[in-house]
């Protein structure tokens, strides 16, 4: 019989995260922004922002690795997207973001256009856009423009 306490796991951790994005956004905004989240996620938004007072919406995927994983632990971020979910558009965004699942922090970020993800992201065999990007405060990778702490 197979483990699913991983993938359990996976799910209830990516959905928190995603929570907590939300909030600490809606807070560090002084709620000037709301957020909704999707009840069915098969088009690849996990979160759907707007500024009140405005009609205009940002359409959000995040995914999140924890900061006790190898590959960031190693100063690495390794994500990926699923292709079937995954179509380019002006407002949608993915948020690759570095969670400390101990204290609830959000650490380092990747905002990265869907338009330049679609550009940027390599493709593994297993139908999946993947971006592997360095988390090293000093790296020039492809990935740089997009990072920054979650603070800012």
């Amino acid at each position: 019989m197979p483990n699913l306490s991983k993938s359990v796991d996976t799910g209830r951790i990516g959905a928190a995260v995603e929570h907590l994005v939300a909030a600490s956004c809606i807070l560090a905004s002084d709620a000037v922004l709301n957020v909704s989240t999707s009840l069915v996620d098969d088009e690849g938004v996990d979160l759907v922002f707007h500024r009140r007072g405005r009609s205009a919406t940002l359409a959000v995927q995040v995914k999140a690795r924890s900061t006790d994983t190898v590959s960031v632990q190693g100063g690495k971020f390794l994500g990926n997207v699923r292709a079937v979910t995954f179509t380019a558009r002006r407002d949608l965004y993915t948020l690759f973001v570095v969670v400390d699942r101990l204290t609830a922090a959000l650490d380092t970020v990747f905002l990265v256009p869907s338009v330049d993800y679609d550009r940027l992201a390599s493709t593994t065999g297993k139908g999946m856009r993947r971006i592997a990007a360095s988390l090293k405060p000093d790296a020039q990778d492809k990935w740089r423009p997009y990072r920054r702490p979650f603070k800012e």
